[in-house]
């Protein structure tokens, strides 16, 4: 939506006209456009008439509103500005559709195409294994993301606030992207521990979650430099990428069309902690996902959220590593936590 604020002037005397203000009027976002109004005007009289031709002009000036130098008259906060998103409903449905299904067909196909080749998973030593996960999440994520390209590309062209990785400008007060990754971070870091703090008065003591992805990865890790590389490619690299690029840059962003930026953030942290299938984390996961959310809002930049994903999951694996280096048993602290 565009502010324009119109205004005629009469030219009466030889002199230009002057406007005296104590704000500027123009910024880097207005567009001025002047048109006489005399070929929309029909006067009765000859006066009027005589009026006219003295020069009535008007001076538009137009502000869009949604615009990524918009400054209006209130503060300018990017986490409650929305996003101008170019596809509908239909889109947004068929999308989310599409990408549930390639992951998880493309985790079927896989399956079987290993059990086709006669291979022997269980033969496999751990590094092989490693390698196999690492080959998987990189399939995986590549095929998601093209289809998730394809089916929302055809809105073209999409606003440059969409779908962008941007390394320029760092550490921009307002919207440097690993300036806000590392406040983003401690953030998330902090919510979460207050929530963890929160769920041991309420529950008395964590909920086991043996079941969970990172106790189904315990035996990779710290077990080789190999596995343990691995691991941080897939958690690290492969995994921020493509949950940020589906559930921030995609998904939340197309909430935005039709609720707040920040509900939007809120949903889809819920969505996406709900989407990793770990009821006992799913406290954590939503604060996490959450502030993944604001922090995307506030540079409308996806390495921003990719940057804090990743640095969480690599910091939970050179933990656990380190822990286990140690002589720690890494299994009874994940499931005591």
């Amino acid at each position: 939506m565009a502010g324009n604020l119109c205004i005629t002037l009469t030219q009466s005397s030889p002199f230009s006209p002057k406007l005296y203000s104590s704000k500027p009027l123009l910024q880097k976002s207005h567009r001025i456009s002047i048109a006489p109004l005399t070929p929309f005007l029909k006067f009765q009289d000859s006066a009027a008439s005589q009026a006219s031709t003295r020069g009535f002009t008007t001076i538009c000036f137009s502000s869009p509103r949604n615009g990524p130098d918009y400054k209006g008259g209130g503060p300018d906060w990017p986490i409650l500005r929305r996003w101008d998103v170019p596809w509908n409903w239909q889109t947004v449905s068929l999308s989310s559709l599409a990408c549930g299904l390639s992951f998880v067909l493309t985790g079927l196909i896989e399956t079987a195409s290993i059990t086709y080749v006669g291979l022997d998973v269980e033969a496999l030593s751990l590094d092989e294994k490693a390698e196999i996960l690492f080959a998987d999440q990189a399939i995986t994520t590549a095929v998601v993301l093209i289809v998730l390209y394809t089916l929302t590309k055809s809105s073209q062209p999409l606003p440059d606030d969409i779908y962008r990785y941007d390394l320029k400008e760092p550490f921009n007060l307002q919207r440097g992207w690993l300036l806000w990754a590392g406040i983003g971070l401690a953030g998330a870091i902090g919510a979460i521990a207050l929530t963890g703090v929160a769920m041991s008065a309420f529950n008395g003591e964590p909920p086991q979650r043996e079941t969970d992805a990172l106790a189904r990865l315990l035996p990779l890790i710290g077990s080789s430099s190999i596995s343990t590389a691995s691991l941080l490619g897939i958690t690290g690299v492969l995994a921020p990428i493509l949950e940020e690029t589906v559930f921030r840059g995609f998904f939340m962003v197309s909430l935005t069309k039709w609720v707040p930026t920040p509900l939007a953030a809120v949903i889809s942290g819920a969505v996406f902690a709900l989407a990793h299938l770990t009821p006992g984390q799913f406290p954590q996961l939503f604060v996490l996902g959450t502030a993944l959310g604001f922090s995307y809002a506030q540079t409308r930049n996806l390495l921003t959220p990719i940057t804090i994903h990743a640095l969480w999951n690599s910091g939970v694996i050179f933990l656990l590593t380190f822990l286990q280096l140690q002589g720690y048993d890494i299994r009874e602290i994940i499931q005591g936590t």
